[in-house]
């Protein structure tokens, strides 16, 4: 593909990092007639997944709309008739070519050219009949000339398969070809499609233009019996025809974000490869990946390679995109050995998927295996499947529907067009998995590495050897006690608080190891991150060690792998591996040691010999490479462990060999959860970390540890390293460690583009950075300290904590001290005092390499500036959580910020309505923004309809990627009744929104909030990273008011201090390419940009503006002008001043008013000012994205690394013309919606006198958010109370679209008689929602899926009753709901806190993870399946035992009938007596507890009375 459209990379754009998501969907006619009547339909799906979709700036260009069919072969005989063959006998390619006459005439001519050669002719070339009017102007400026060509199978080929093959070898010989024409390779060149069965229509359309611009596709005689079709949300703006899909043979929704492993993986197993099909032509078909493809793309080569290769198609997505098996107790053989095999041959391509795959003969959909993507089917009595992210695509009669069903997690579903069948998930899988004994293949040749007998360690380093190797790999006191010694005490990667205020790698003063210039990556907006804890068993850590055969074969030769079940390795296994007696795994020992003498140049040369002695080695046998650094003494230093593995991978990949050897890292410089994962990350296959072990084992010598024994040490640490790998990567979305180890999920900060080209290709590092010889010179500095060895200890320090003679902390005693001081005191002088300090002490951040150029500007008076009071309006404070914080701080914050205009931030802890009221004194304690995170604590119709502002927060600063856990020791009153939850019962804020799972996810929760509040902005927070600024894009077309630009710097309560230092990047990195980006896009003016990070003084805040923020967030500032003293002890609740703690004792010493807040924020508002009058400028709106009103700062040059960046891209100025444009203050929809149009009119006297109203209304799938806006008039009106039981009644029939019923008040009863997509009851807040069939199923459909995935989700109060069964996630965070189902899919009941949930039926797997309040009640007559299927880490199974729980569930089934219907709930009713002995009943350990205290309590109190 030669991608067009996109702009050149300039300044921190880069068109590498555009996403997309999308809705897929396809119809097919199962006994395979051809009607035009199917194109129709399939359009009409498109169309009703627009909502999908996304649009240009202009609001006309599509992202892209496709459609692939059966080749009308009617329609082209109507001109071609007599050139044609027989249907089958001809081959169609649509093709995008150069609007050039005479290149694309060269185009045609290469083309004819390959088919001839390979024996087949070309019948014609047919200019494709298009209206061009119908499109927008910007998808008109890149199109490309469309045409299709016909191809005659040659007389020789007999098979009809062989012919699909050829014509993929022609394709990837013409396009080759393509990419060396020196005319054509700027294109537009791209085959859409090339096929006897299919053809492909699509470009940048969307989705209601594409039949109105491909008039075949209007023409009658244009028939097929399937059509697939895809409406793509891109992040970005950019026309680009090629990427729309459906692509070759799958199209796809969601992302892969392990694509840059998969991609270098297939890399290094195609040269090795060796094709039955192909033979010695299979290097024509090489590369088979296109790099400048989408990822979706990527995936398509790659399914596309491994089926014309002699795979099938269900064959091959089960070994692309796995069901999850590993730790699936649940999955037993012939398909656990057939996923076990599958895992030796290829890694998961990780990450949210639902895919559709043909060949025309065959359709297939597949959904990845934690079921983040919705699938829906229904199967009709004209034996017609329609399938889709959502139900109600197509109009269907109600009595056709013979089936209705959905994927789940890692399901299958496949329709054999020729023998007129549908395969389920269980038979597709049956088959593939009896094809081969598999299980004896495994037994007879993998090598478990597990359960090995354990010598006594012994490591043989002296303890001066050991203080020496400690100081040569930067070792200090502080680490060995607050990292390596927690992780085995507490058997889990450390946590920290407070942020971090330390600086970069590149900036720091101190020899830094390699690890540090690296910072994880994370999933946000495009694809949500994992819960590796509470959903581990999507996970797996399973590691193997040994060559890769063919990966186009299959055979035993594949299982002859060692296996482990973790990628850190203990000395009893290392030796086990080293010493093995297999001559398929022969190993040899490679020093990563060179000569100190060669000085900093010697690095370079070193590594040169290292990769070739390595390439020797493979080339002599050798498949298992250890790389060791034990060889270094005060003559020999160690090669940076991470640029030999990745330097070494990357080679090895170049010359073909990666997949012929493992590579072990036996190493001194690895020892936390950053430095494995990096390690792993970069290529290694296991890692030995035995100066770590020898730490340990000192430790013990020391008797620091004492509970535990050596091994039982080492087990606890190896543990911790592990669980805090797959907690990184989860970060990320990747389950698996297989498709974590070479993908590269980091970006860099601060090394040169060289060094990333040689050793880390396809790692971003946006400002370049230090040399070879600058990275040597660290190490030999370190080298140096260790020989001679001069002290008898560790140095301090003071990463993480201030050290006076550690690492350099912007907040340190005396500056701390200072701006308490000017706080307080409302002392100018002492403020000033305090922005010198942090002005003039060492560089810390980026921002202090840029300084405003006041030189040669015009001044102003100062009365001509904006305001101190208009300039306020900017401000915010953080969001810090009431639960985080003490009532006393989280109430002053909100006290001052409301006193000057400015905004503070509820975070996620929810907020008391008592703060909605104003005191008496006319001071106001609500916080203007409420957050909406993950957790969804406390938020309710009434919460959100008391805010200006509502912020979803994407991710935080400090832990991007994470979510948290509030121990219920801290969840007094006071926080449960705010976060409606239970006193003394923890609470788990989920890693991701389990309703984002993508961009078009997010513009459905902007969507929701925006009816949740009409006259609130949207605010997005994102964390800054390379990329985020087409995620920002995104989320602008998405319709955020504003997008928030989150620094890693932030602080935070709690998190792992992996996370802390070593995830996101510096606000002004992300603020800059954000700005950046949506210029590009034409977007810019849509939205507000805001930063925050550590932001300290006045001059911050002008280099954010100039930078392009028009708002500014304060957290740490305020919090240390309230008394913090930044003891980072935040998450152990003993904040010595009363801010970060729930203790009542403590809590007294809190001193902060809000005077001193204000007093702050005038000094930065009278510093900006200051700074404006001395550029001339009178309006801070002037300044936003004025790059060139800033300068590289002097002290840049005489700083030995910093020098060495390049802040250009940084600096790029980006035209301001968008400033000249309206900008709206909220965005709102070009729409018409049935709450305003329908509902509202007619429920008047409802809304005003309280008398109940009764409607009938029709609904479809594009009917969103149902009920949302009527329920924000309630709540305007009757607060949290809302109106009284059943007063408005609303009656739909249809499908109803997403949302329906979210943030639903009291006072409201909504029923669908049809169906429901997702999100149904999103936010409940006290309605009453009852969702039935169309007519009473009958027995064998009782289960059918009814309401889609995400149900429930972070409800508050409120009734349901669904007749039917629910998909994935049901209830997930209810924390008050009463709610009856009749079954529901995998995760059901997730983090619930509260509320009581009756399930009639099935239940999927990994019920109640992380359920820590509230009672499920499950009718199933077997209590083991019950429990096999459940996750038992929080919860106990019982029966019930008392007659008012009997009563009470009995109650809510006799509501089940009366609301819908139930037939079953019927049954169990006249059965009560047998029924009730049937039901399990699964209770949270803490809570039940805390229910016993509870029930205890009040009969003492009746004692007492």
């Amino acid at each position: 593909m030669i991608r067009t459209g996109f702009p050149q990379k300039q300044g921190l754009y880069d068109p590498k990092f555009e996403s997309d998501a999308c809705g897929i969907g396809f119809v097919a006619q199962m006994d395979g007639v051809s009607t035009h009547q199917m194109i129709e339909d399939a359009i009409t799906i498109l169309i009703r997944l627009d909502h999908r979709g996304g649009r240009g700036a202009d609001g006309h260009t599509g992202d892209g709309a496709g459609l692939m069919l059966e080749i009308p072969d009617e329609l082209f005989r109507r001109t071609w008739n007599e050139v044609l063959p027989e249907r089958g006998e001809y081959a169609v390619g649509m093709v995008f070519l150069p609007q050039d006459e005479v290149r694309r005439e060269k185009a045609q001519t290469l083309f004819n050219e390959a088919v001839e050669r390979e024996g087949h002719r070309v019948i014609g070339w047919r200019d494709v009949p298009v209206d061009e009017s119908v499109i927008s102007d910007a998808a008109k400026g890149n199109m490309p000339f469309i045409s299709q060509i016909f191809i005659k199978k040659s007389e020789s080929v007999k098979l009809e398969e062989k012919f699909t093959r050829d014509l993929y070898l022609i394709r990837r010989i013409v396009e080759k070809k393509v990419e060396l024409d020196e005319q054509l390779k700027e294109g537009p060149f791209y085959v859409a499609s090339l096929s006897p069965n299919i053809i492909v229509y699509k470009g940048m359309l969307a989705a209601e233009q594409l039949d109105q611009f491909y008039l075949d596709l209007a023409d009658p005689s244009a028939k097929t019996n399937f059509g697939m079709v895809h409406s793509r949300y891109s992040t970005n703006t950019f026309p680009s025809w090629e990427r729309a899909h459906p692509n070759r043979m799958l199209m796809h929704n969601g992302e892969i974000n392990t694509i840059t492993g998969n991609v270098n993986w297939m890399k290094a197993r195609e040269t090795a490869a060796k094709s039955h099909v192909y033979g010695e032509r299979h290097k024509d078909l090489l590369p088979v990946i296109d790099e400048t493809s989408s990822d979706s793309g990527m995936l398509d080569q790659a399914y596309e390679y491994l089926v014309m290769n002699g795979r099938t198609l269900s064959e091959t997505a089960m070994m692309m995109v796995p069901e999850a098996w590993d730790l699936n107790e649940q999955m037993s053989d012939p398909e656990r050995a057939c996923f076990e095999y599958l895992s030796c041959i290829m890694e998961p391509w990780d990450g949210p998927t639902a895919i559709a795959y043909t060949d025309g003969k065959r359709i297939g959909a597949s959904i990845d295996r934690n079921g983040l993507r919705p699938a829906r089917y229904y199967i009709t009595d004209d034996r017609r499947i329609i399938y889709s992210s959502e139900v109600g695509v197509l109009d269907v009669e109600p009595d056709s529907v013979v089936e209705k069903g959905r994927l789940g997690p890692g399901d299958m579903l496949l329709i054999d067009l020729e023998d007129n069948e549908i395969y389920y998930n269980d038979d597709i899988k049956r088959e593939i998995a009896t094809k081969y004994p598999y299980r004896d293949w495994l037994n007879n040749s993998l090598v478990q590495l597990s359960g090995l007998p354990m010598d006594p360690y012994n490591e043989n380093i002296s303890d001066e050897k050991l203080l020496q190797f400690q100081m040569a790999n930067g070792f200090t006191k502080e680490e060995v006690m607050k990292n390596i010694l927690p992780m085995v005490e507490e058997q889990r990667d450390p946590i920290g608080s407070m942020g971090n205020d330390t600086p970069l790698a590149v900036l720091s003063e101190q020899p830094q190891l390699l690890f540090n210039y690296f910072k994880q990556l994370f999933a946000q907006v495009t694809n949500p991150p994992i819960d590796a804890i509470r959903e581990k068993l999507v996970t797996s850590t399973t590691s193997y060690l040994g060559p890769k055969p063919n990966v186009l074969d299959d055979g035993p030769e594949h299982c002859k792998r060692i296996r482990l079940y973790t990628p850190i390795l203990k000395k009893a296994e290392f030796d086990a591996v080293v010493h093995n007696s297999r001559s398929d795994f022969r190993f040899e020992k490679v020093s990563t040691c060179y000569d100190v003498k060669n000085g900093a140049k010697g690095l370079e040369p070193a590594l040169d010999q290292l990769f070739k002695r390595v390439e020797r080695a493979i080339n002599q046998g050798v498949s298992l490479v250890i790389l060791t650094d034990k060889k270094q003494s005060e003559d020999k230093i160690a090669i940076p462990s991470l640029l030999a593995v990745s330097g070494l991978h990357h080679y090895l990949v170049e010359k073909g060999l990666r997949t012929k050897a493992s590579l072990i890292v036996e190493t001194a410089e690895a020892r936390d959860v950053h430095q494995f994962s990096t390690l792993i990350g970069f290529g290694a296959d296991m890692i030995y970390p035995y100066l770590a072990y020898r730490s340990i084992d000192k430790l013990i010598d020391d008797e620091y540890i004492t509970d535990f024994k050596r091994e039982e040490a080492f087990d606890r640490y190896r543990d911790a390293a592990t669980s805090g790998i797959v907690k990184v990567m989860s970060k990320m979305g990747i389950a698996t460690i297989q498709s974590y180890r070479g993908a590269q999920i980091f970006e860099a900060i601060g090394l040169s583009e060289d060094v990333m080209k040689k050793y880390f290709r396809g790692t971003a590092s946006k400002l370049g950075g230090i040399d070879l010889e600058t990275i040597a010179e660290e190490s030999l500095e370190r080298h140096r300290q260790a020989y001679p060895l001069t002290k008898g200890t560790l140095p301090s320090g003071g990463d993480m904590q201030w050290r006076s003679d550690g690492e350099h902390h912007s907040f340190n005693p005396k500056t701390i001290h200072t701006l308490q001081h000017a706080a307080r005191m409302n002392d100018r002088n002492k403020y000033d005092q305090f922005t010198d300090l942090v002005a003039n002490e060492k560089v810390t951040y980026l921002r202090d390499l840029l300084d405003v150029d006041v030189v040669g500007k015009d001044p102003i008076p100062l009365e001509e500036v904006e305001s101190v009071e208009s300039i306020w309006k900017r401000f915010k404070t953080g969001a810090m959580s009431y639960g985080a914080l003490s009532q006393e701080a989280h109430e002053i914050l909100a006290i001052a910020m409301n006193r000057i205009g400015g905004k503070s931030n509820s975070g996620e802890g929810g907020e008391d309505p008592d703060r909605f009221t104003p005191d008496e004194n006319g001071d106001h304690r609500r916080s203007a923004i409420k957050q909406i995170a993950s957790g969804r604590f406390g938020v309710t119709s009434h919460y959100l309809s008391n805010a200006e502002e509502l912020q979803i927060k994407m991710a935080q600063g400090a832990k991007p990627g994470e979510g948290g856990h509030l121990p219920g020791k801290k969840v007094h009153p006071w926080i449960a009744d705010v976060r409606k939850s239970t006193p003394g019962v923890g609470l788990i804020s989920p890693p991701p929104h389990h309703d984002i799972y993508s961009i078009e996810d997010l513009a459905q929760l902007i969507y929701d909030l925006k009816k949740s509040n009409t006259n609130a902005r949207v605010n997005v927070k994102l964390v800054s990273k390379a990329g985020v600024g087409t995620i920002a894009a995104g989320v602008a077309k998405g319709k955020a008011d504003v997008i928030l630009i989150s620094g890693y710097e932030g602080g935070t309560g709690a998190s792992p201090k992996t996370s802390i230092r070593h995830a996101g990047l510096p606000w002004e990195l992300g603020l800059a390419e954000a700005h950046q980006t949506l210029v590009l896009n034409d977007l810019r003016e849509r939205v507000r940009l805001e930063t925050d990070g550590k932001l300290m003084t006045g001059k911050d805040v002008v280099k954010a503006a100039l930078l392009g923020a028009e708002e500014y967030g304060f957290s740490t500032a305020p919090m240390v002008v309230l008394g913090c003293i930044l003891m980072r002890a935040c998450h152990l609740d003993t904040c010595p001043v009363g801010i970060a703690t729930q203790d009542p004792d403590l809590r007294k010493k809190f001193t902060g008013q809000a005077d001193h807040v204000v007093n702050y924020m005038r000094f930065i508002a009278e510093e900006v000012r200051e700074i404006m009058a001395q550029l001339g400028i009178r309006s801070l709106d002037e300044m936003i994205g004025r790059t060139d009103l800033l300068k590289v700062h002097r002290r840049k040059q005489s700083h030995h690394k910093a020098k060495q960046l390049d802040l250009e891209p940084l600096m790029q100025y980006s035209n301001d013309e968008w400033l000249k444009r309206e900008r709206p203050h909220i965005n709102r929809y070009d729409e018409v919606h049935i709450d305003q149009t329908e509902i509202l009119p007619n429920v008047q006297a409802s809304l005003d006198e309280k008398k109940p109203t009764t409607l009938h209304l029709p609904i479809g799938n594009t009917d969103r958010t149902v009920g949302t806006e009527l329920g924000h008039e309630v709540t305007k009106r009757y607060g949290e109370e809302g109106l009284p039981e059943n007063t408005i009644n609303l009656h739909f029939t249809g499908s109803a679209g997403q949302s329906f019923g979210a943030f639903l008040p009291r006072g409201i009863t909504m029923h669908v008689t049809g169906d429901a997509n997702d999100y149904v009851g999103k936010g409940l807040s006290g309605g009453k929602l009852a969702i039935k069939p169309h007519n009473p199923p009958s027995v064998h459909r009782m289960a059918e899926t009814i309401i889609g995935n995400v149900t429930f989700f972070g409800a508050t109060s409120g009734e349901a009753y669904v007749n039917g069964a629910a998909g994935e996630r049901f209830a997930v965070r209810n924390s008050g709901v009463r709610v009856v189902v009749e079954g529901v899919g995998d995760n059901g009941c997730e983090y619930m806190t509260g509320g009581r949930v009756v399930i009639l039926g099935e239940i999927g797997k990994n019920f109640a993870a992380g359920m820590s309040g509230g009672i499920a009640y499950i009718w199933n007559q077997d209590l083991e399946a019950v429990k096999e299927k459940s996750n038992h880490d929080m919860v106990l199974f019982e029966s019930i035992e008392e007659s008012e729980e009997l009563n009470e569930v009995k109650q809510m089934l006799v509501n089940h009938v009366e609301y819908t219907g139930s037939k079953r709930a019927k049954h169990l009713l006249n059965n009560w007596s047998e029924a009730a002995n049937q039901l399990v009943k699964v209770i949270p350990i803490e809570y039940k507890e805390k229910l016993l205290k509870e029930k205890e309590d009040k009969q003492t109190s009746k004692v007492v009375q």
